[in-house]
């Protein structure tokens, strides 16, 4: 009785240190209140005429972009904008835009990091910045080499993402997310992050709770991989369905639509 005991108090002991490191391992997410309040920034985006919209889709499209290492995702960039995201000053309008998290370092410089730069960015914290990519064609097509997985997400988890899109960004005294530079491909630009990266604290968990943030349900402990990720949200409960896999500029046009 004693052993069984012994075990069981081991156990719980794991039990409770598996969820600390959960919880450790993510982002902090924003505040309830931030996601109630999801303002649409109406400084960050040009006036237009009050007309009678049309009534919207329920669902979404949103795409999952992985390599063998790295993982990102692209929304709908009007999704985003109602759903109160706020975007950086003069971004444009664009279809969709493509969205990633990583040490700073590693997405402004062109040249390879040096093993002691892989080594500070691993394992201990640095600075981190969100990368913002205008996309106005369809992804398989703008993204040839990644692999890439589609979902259709319902409409009303915007503001719960965008809630954490903003909460991964450092504002400036106009509220705005702060740009750190030019993207890494594209025209797009790096916003100064307000978390700081390390192991395992990586990309791909951001990534993951991206995903949540639409709906998913996820372990991040099994998704520090790209392909931990992918698995994930390929499962029948996350219904992630991969369109194309990576092999170079597609031969026939996917659709943007399901």
């Amino acid at each position: 009785m004693r052993r069984n005991a012994s075990i069981a108090k081991i156990g719980c002991l794991i039990a409770a240190v598996l969820a600390t490191t959960s919880c450790s391992i993510r982002l902090p997410g924003p505040r309830p209140a931030e996601i109630q309040r999801a303002p649409v920034s109406t400084a960050a985006q040009p006036s237009k005429p009050k007309t009678q919209s049309p009534a919207q889709d329920p669902h979404v499209i949103v795409w999952l972009l992985s390599d063998n290492l790295h993982t990102g995702m692209v929304f709908p960039y009007d999704w985003l904008l109602e759903s109160g995201f706020i975007p950086p000053k003069n971004f444009g309008n664009p279809r969709f835009v493509t969205m990633s998290w990583g040490d700073r370092t590693a997405y402004i410089q062109k040249a390879w990091l040096s093993p002691t730069q892989v080594f500070q960015a691993l394992f201990t914290p640095t600075p981190s910045v969100m990368e913002l990519i205008p996309i106005n064609w369809d992804v398989t097509g703008v993204c040839p080499h990644q692999r890439i997985s589609r979902k259709l997400v319902p409409r009303e988890y915007g503001p719960q993402l965008a809630a954490f899109l903003n909460h991964c960004s450092r504002q400036d005294q106009n509220g705005q997310p702060i740009v750190a530079g030019p993207s890494s491909w594209g025209n797009g630009v790096l916003l100064e992050s307000r978390h700081s990266y390390f192991f395992p604290r990586i990309c791909n968990i951001w990534t993951l709770q991206a995903m949540e943030a639409c709906g998913n349900k996820h372990h991040p402990w099994f998704a520090i991989a790209a392909n931990g990720v992918i698995r994930q949200a390929e499962s029948p409960k996350n219904g992630f369905e991969k369109i194309w896999d990576g092999g170079g500029i597609p031969t026939r046009k996917w659709s943007d639509s399901p």
